[in-house]
């Protein structure tokens, strides 16, 4: 009898020693697949085809710097980011026109596309789910303008900065499944997989072959197109 209860006791503490390394698991690098819904305007909805926008979004990062890659269909985006510094850099390949555009993005370009949001007040909401395989709860929060959002967040595993979506510093957890605003444009990102696995280094310098442009520049090409 007292043989079993020992041994159950050291089941249970290998088990809660598990329980605490996953908990505490820090992931440096890796690649994220989320599922993107488009919350779009009315007058949004004129200007752009939703059936023609990804559905997917696929973020790579090593340490502080993630990198997303967009197919464009004339031209492959990619967009690399410091999730410390919050400055980054956006690269245009235009295969078909033999060019290759290159703009760096300060912090206020960043919090720009942003809609220049602050978010806080995140409150946990009790709601329990499981998204991308991990265990999340739902949080509460507003931005400076009023507006309410949800995110969930999980503390099952926690990324390196280049991993952490703008805005969510101060979680202590990650966040799985959240309200994205680009330029304007609203969706919702949901934690589909993960993989630790070697990728990168990435940097923030333009590479040689790249046309540098200003953010301006970039955007106003974008407009003409």
């Amino acid at each position: 009898m007292f043989k079993s209860i020992k041994t159950s006791v050291v089941a249970l503490i290998l088990i809660s020693t598990a329980l605490i390394v996953k908990a505490q698991k820090i992931v440096n690098q890796g690649t994220l697949i989320y599922g993107i819904e488009y919350a779009l305007t009315d007058e949004q909805k004129k200007t752009i085809d939703v059936s023609m926008l990804p559905s997917e979004s696929k973020v790579q990062f090593n340490g502080n710097i993630s990198k997303v890659e967009v197919d464009m269909g004339m031209a492959m985006l990619k967009i690399l980011s410091d999730g410390a510094s919050r400055n980054g850099l956006i690269l245009v390949d235009i295969p078909i026109a033999q060019k290759q555009y290159a703009a760096k993005m300060s912090k206020a370009d960043v919090e720009k596309q942003m809609g220049n949001r602050v978010f806080s007040d995140f409150i946990a909401t009790g709601d329990k789910q499981t998204v991308g395989g991990y265990n999340a709860e739902k949080y509460s929060y507003k931005d400076n303008n009023g507006a309410s959002y949800e995110v969930w967040v999980s503390n099952e595993i926690k990324f390196s900065p280049g991993a952490v979506p703008p805005g969510f510093d101060s979680i202590k957890g990650t966040p799985v499944k959240f309200t994205n605003i680009q330029d304007g444009y609203k969706s919702v990102l949901t934690l589909k997989s993960f993989k630790e696995d070697k990728v990168g280094p990435f940097s923030l310098e333009v590479p040689k072959g790249y046309e540098e442009k200003t953010m301006a520049e970039l955007q106003a090409m974008r407009g003409a197109q």
